[in-house]
């Protein structure tokens, strides 16, 4: 099993479980994670994605990148799969122990949150193997950290340490290894306890396009008005209001 899935309420955990190979991403992890996705896009939950064993995902598996051609590059095994996480309807959340490389590292690029530990190591040397970052790196991790260092990382080979990456928000936290799982359901539990509707329609006008703002806006919030979670909740805070000044 190439994925472990372990499911909640609210969140689901899904473990990569390659560890003699460093999680590397292989088309059999593909297929389980498009299984998974599915599951979550049925009924919406926070995903916490981590890696059994000492790293979270190491790359792609460079045996069968050896082996694929230009048709496999246009399908596009990778970077559908990463692309399908990224629009996942609830928030996700990368803990990142170990190697996030390649591959890897476009797979927490992915997510909404990344939370990692001191021995974290983040980076993109695809171009050392005579590939280039094509599962999203090349275009999202300028949008998460900039320009001048994703060319670094991108083009010369930079890998991040933990500190490096927390400095720049690529990591949201850094916490021990032990630590790591408990603080993506800390993070998880900061999420859940709000309204779920209002967090998967935040993410997904967060995500919408230009062009789309502000028409989106105000038809999210039209929906929003609308639900008796809203009602619910604004009394809830109007009467709490009302008993402190009591």
């Amino acid at each position: 099993m190439t994925l472990i899935v372990e499911e909640g309420a609210d969140r689901v955990v899904w473990r990569l479980n390659r560890p003699e190979v460093r999680n590397a991403i292989d088309r059999e992890l593909v297929s389980a994670l498009h299984q998974a996705c599915a599951a979550v896009e049925e009924e919406p939950r926070v995903v916490l994605l981590t890696g059994e064993g000492p790293s979270f995902a190491a790359g792609a598996d460079i045996a069968q990148l050896r082996e694929r051609g230009r048709d496999d590059a246009l399908r596009g095994i990778n970077s559908k799969i990463f692309d399908r996480i990224h629009r996942l309807p609830m928030p996700t959340v990368a803990l990142v122990d170990g190697f996030a490389l390649g591959g890897g590292a476009e797979l927490a690029y992915a997510c909404d949150f990344r939370i990692g530990t001191p021995r974290t190591r983040i980076g993109n040397p695809e171009t050392d193997l005579g590939i280039l970052a094509a599962a999203g790196a090349a275009w999202r991790l300028a949008e998460l950290i900039g320009e001048p260092l994703a060319k670094e990382i991108l083009l010369a080979g930079r890998i991040l340490t933990a500190d490096e990456a927390r400095a720049v928000y690529l990591l949201n936290d850094v916490v021990e290894p032990d630590d790591l799982l408990a603080a993506g359901h800390r993070l998880a539990d900061r999420i859940t306890a709000r309204a779920p509707l209002a967090t998967r329609l935040t993410k997904a006008v967060f995500h919408a396009p230009r062009a789309a703002h502000p028409f989106i806006d105000d038809v999210a919030q039209a929906i929003l008005f609308e639900t008796e979670e809203k009602h619910t909740r604004m009394t809830a805070f109007l009467d709490r209001r009302q008993e402190r000044k009591s």
